[in-house]
């Protein structure tokens, strides 16, 4: 099985809630009473489709194969003014930074980010009131009531946004899936060749205190991203959600420093211009081939503005400071 391919971050589903039960209108008899008031009872809310964030789900794999939710009909009111059973809800669990948004009008419904928090992504239709609702000084015995409301059958969009405290960002091949299992215990799959990472993979990562934060490497950047080239937006949608971006560029680059760091941080802003007002650290990786003058003489083309650091996942170099510059960031 190729490496990611149980890693679904998008799904459409159709979802069609409960049907509301009918209001009954039920006139009260007995041995006693010949002719007794309404005593018909509401019907009962239809099945709502409900989204719950689960923590131990990384992926919508599960929803993948299930195109159509649907939730059961809620009962019709019966007489005594008994209310008719609401529709059994139909629960969908999905992984924190999942974002639901209407499949025909794009619109942004929410997203869900805390284990165990509960919304309603389609909601049932509601029951109908029994006859005694209608009751009044004109119309004592009403021998109506009202019908259930339908549910509601529309398509829907799951996206999962990954949620980490960092987002590593940088071409194939920058060393982040490197640095990814220097400082973590994730194991991505690393080789010297361009995207190798085709999944975001996260990682914990320790830090003084038994403190930690989130770390995930994000598959490489190529030009023209943001316009869909490459895996595009499939990724660029995972970098919105974290907190810093660590920018990696490889000492041995072929083009300047700062020019690839500004390649890179055109295709993050065009893709979504918020992504500029997030704190930033430069890392030029594989500096383990760099002697102290070539590193002074690199750091003169350096971009401003951006705190930097030499680093390399192999010999260690300021690998502790770099985690000590994202801590200060995050908590900043």
């Amino acid at each position: 099985m190729a490496q990611g391919s149980n890693f679904v971050d998008y799904v459409k589903v159709c979802c069609r809630s409960g049907r509301g039960g009918a209001g009954s209108a039920h006139l009260h008899r007995d041995k006693f009473t010949a002719k007794g008031g309404p005593d018909g009872g509401d019907g009962g809310r239809g099945g709502h489709i409900l989204l719950k964030g689960n923590a131990q789900l990384w992926t919508l794999l599960h929803l993948k194969y299930r195109k159509h939710i649907l939730a059961e009909d809620g009962q019709p009111g019966g007489s005594a003014l008994k209310h008719g059973a609401n529709g059994k809800d139909e629960v969908l669990e999905v992984p924190l930074g999942t974002v639901a948004r209407h499949a025909d009008t794009d619109e942004l419904l929410f997203d869900i980010t805390e284990d165990g928090e509960t919304k309603v992504l389609t909601a049932g239709g509601r029951g109908g009131l029994g006859n005694w609702h209608f009751k009044s000084p004109t119309q004592q015995t009403p021998r109506f009531a009202q019908p259930g409301e339908s549910g509601k059958e529309e398509w829907m969009i799951l996206e999962l946004k990954v949620l980490a405290d960092v987002g590593l960002v940088g071409f194939p091949n920058a060393g982040k899936s490197t640095l990814l299992s220097v400082v973590s215990a994730a194991k991505p799959e690393i080789a010297d060749y361009p995207f190798t990472t085709l999944v975001p993979n996260l990682g914990i990562v320790s830090y003084r205190d038994n403190r930690s934060f989130i770390m995930a490497d994000i598959p490489g950047i190529i030009e023209g991203a943001s316009e869909g080239k490459g895996l595009g937006h499939r990724f660029l949608r995972h970098i919105e959600r974290n907190s810093v971006l660590l920018f990696m560029i490889p000492a041995d680059t072929n083009r300047t420093i700062a020019e690839e760091y500004q390649i890179l941080l055109n295709e993050l802003i065009a893709f979504n211009p918020e992504l500029k007002d997030k704190p930033r650290i430069l890392a030029i990786t594989k500096s383990d081939l760099l002697d102290d003058e070539l590193q002074q003489e690199m750091t003169k083309e350096l971009p401003d503005g951006i705190p930097h650091l030499f680093i390399s996942s192999v010999s260690n170099k300021n690998i502790q400071q770099l985690k000590d510059k994202i801590w200060q960031t995050i908590t900043g």
